[in-house]
């Protein structure tokens, strides 16, 4: 598929023309985030992990944009943005938090804020469900995943910890540790339609 074929296969919503556009613009999109991410946040999380967060926002929105008078580019930086911001709140906001609040939080919750920052991020606010239906249903999917992607999933989203650190905890390369977050998170979400 050449450009053009790629555009419009994108613009009708064809999730393989996105992975395509992607991978042929990663480098672009890499440095637009290098640009914007900042001394302190680039302390704490790697460029590719906010593309990655990005990408995997833009395949759970596709369906519902419209892409036909947009350049995808501009549309991917926009996502890229928003990551970005996402990223600074949850590294940022959560050193305001008091230490002693969260030593005192009970043993299952660490599985319930996982649950919860999966279900807020894969659920679109026209569902019914409520954030608590969400988070229970979410929990039992995670539920289904084998150990290694349910702590892959928490370690990044819970934890924050880069694609790069955890794929050193599970003696991985860096590639292959991202293949599985995405594979955990697609799973997920198949489980979560399928309800």
């Amino acid at each position: 598929m050449h450009d053009t074929q790629i555009l419009v296969a994108l613009r009708s919503g064809n999730e393989a023309a996105l992975v395509t556009f992607l991978q042929t613009n990663e480098q672009p999109l890499l440095a637009f985030i290098r640009s914007r991410i900042g001394t302190q946040l680039k302390r704490k999380i790697e460029p590719e992990d906010i593309l990655q967060d990005a990408s995997m926002e833009a395949v759970r929105v596709l369906g519902q944009t419209d892409l036909s008078s947009w350049d995808p580019l501009h549309w991917m930086f926009q996502l890229c943005e928003r990551k970005i911001i996402d990223a600074h709140r949850r590294h940022f906001a959560s050193q305001k938090r008091d230490a002693s609040r969260e030593a005192a939080l009970p043993a299952g919750s660490e599985a319930a804020g996982l649950a919860n920052l999966l279900a807020a991020s894969m659920t679109t606010p026209s569902q019914a469900f409520s954030r608590d239906q969400r988070q229970l249903r979410t929990m039992a999917a995670l539920e289904t995943l084998p150990d290694d992607q349910r702590e892959a999933l928490r370690l990044r989203y819970l934890v924050g910890l880069p694609s790069k650190e955890i794929a050193k905890k599970f003696g991985k390369s860096d590639g292959a540790m991202r293949v599985m977050i995405s594979r955990a998170l697609s799973r997920l979400q198949a489980l979560l339609v399928e309800e």
